[in-house]
């Protein structure tokens, strides 16, 4: 069965990028979202495998959104993406329950690395 993965960019080529990469690897994307509020809000619906999640987001940034999922589920599998230059807001992710980061501009065989090594 293939792993069910939530994608979390407020940029919609952002999330067309991502999705296009899982697809082909055979990994099956159940939902988008376009910001943390939306993020914590489907991954209750949804319930997926694996989210990957925007640092930088307006309303709610990933970070906050990552903290909130790990409350309602302490196994939750994320992984974060940021853009080049934030370090800083990386390790707080990692810190606060993050798996793994892909930077971007995305490079498909790293995303799909980073995936399979967090769903093990």
């Amino acid at each position: 069965m293939a792993n069910r993965i939530l994608i979390v960019d407020d940029a919609a080529f952002m999330r067309m990028m991502i999705r296009d990469i899982l697809t082909k690897n055979g990994y099956e994307v159940v939902g988008e979202g376009q910001d943390g509020a939306q993020a914590v809000e489907k991954y209750k619906e949804l319930k997926p495998d694996l989210v990957t999640m925007d640092i930088t987001m307006p309303e709610m940034d990933g970070i906050a959104a990552l903290k909130e999922i790990k409350k309602l589920d302490g196994n939750a599998k994320v992984i974060m993406c940021s853009a080049m230059g934030q370090q800083a807001m990386v390790i707080d992710a990692i810190q606060a329950g993050a798996k793994d980061f892909i930077v971007k501009p995305f490079q498909a065989d790293r995303v799909i690395e980073a995936i399979k090594k967090t769903l093990g």
